[in-house]
């Protein structure tokens, strides 16, 4: 069976999980937490090389202000409980390296200094990446990379544009091979656009919190039985 190189993830569901169980929408973000957890460590089992999770939207940004601190806490947690078992970590075990991707201007400066430590820590990691996708979105993205190669055009008066100056400038450089959707929807969210443009997209009527390694490997085994022509 053959590991897809790059998969994304896109984490949906937790607040219908929550519904479906007579709890507040927040409670299923952290019972959400807890399979991300899980999922990770099945990726880097697996042999998964880069992992990118979309754990925050920019549109999530505009949630009810107890929802979003009830999200920062977990984010507290779990990243702190990485920042704490540094040298001993899954991290530290497989020689990840994160990064956090996304408008990291609008999250909270105690959140952007705890992911700061964490990526300093893991730089020196080549082997597998995780991006963390937080509050982040396809057209920001996009946005930043237009204003970056118009600043270039603007210094060195270049006026043609390749689609590898966009490439060059993109937060998550890499290709995605493999798209797991969870929750049953049939979009991507603004996840991506353009690292997706040849993936494969599995979808499941899963909700976030019920998602399990055997359907991370249905997920592969059927990423394998997909014929991929790439437009050719």
């Amino acid at each position: 069976m053959q590991v897809p190189n790059h998969v994304a993830v896109v984490l949906d569901g937790n607040r219908r999980w929550a519904r479906t169980h007579g709890l507040q929408p927040w409670e299923g973000h952290w019972e959400g937490a807890k399979t991300f957890d899980n999922f990770l460590n099945w990726c880097l089992e697996l042999g998964v090389s880069q992992v990118s999770a979309y754990l925050l939207s920019t549109e999530n940004l505009n949630r009810s202000k107890k929802e979003l601190n009830e999200l920062f806490k977990i984010f507290y947690k779990y990243l702190g409980k990485w920042e704490k078992q540094k040298g001993n970590s899954l991290l530290d075990k497989y020689q990840v390296k994160v990064r956090f991707v996304g408008d990291i201007e609008n999250l909270p400066s105690k959140l952007v200094r705890l992911m700061g430590k964490i990526m300093r820590w893991t730089a020196k990691y080549q082997k597998k990446t995780l991006n963390i996708m937080i509050a982040y979105g396809g057209r920001f993205e996009l946005t930043q990379v237009i204003k970056k190669i118009a600043e270039k055009a603007i210094k060195f008066g270049k006026i043609e544009i390749t689609e590898k100056d966009i490439e060059a400038n993109l937060l998550v450089p890499i290709p995605v091979d493999l798209v797991i959707r969870t929750g049953g929807f049939s979009r991507l969210s603004n996840f991506l656009l353009w690292q997706t443009a040849y993936a494969e997209i599995y979808l499941t009527k899963t909700l976030w919190p019920d998602f399990s390694k055997k359907e991370l490997i249905k997920a592969i085994k059927w990423y394998n039985s997909v014929q991929r022509n790439f437009g050719r």
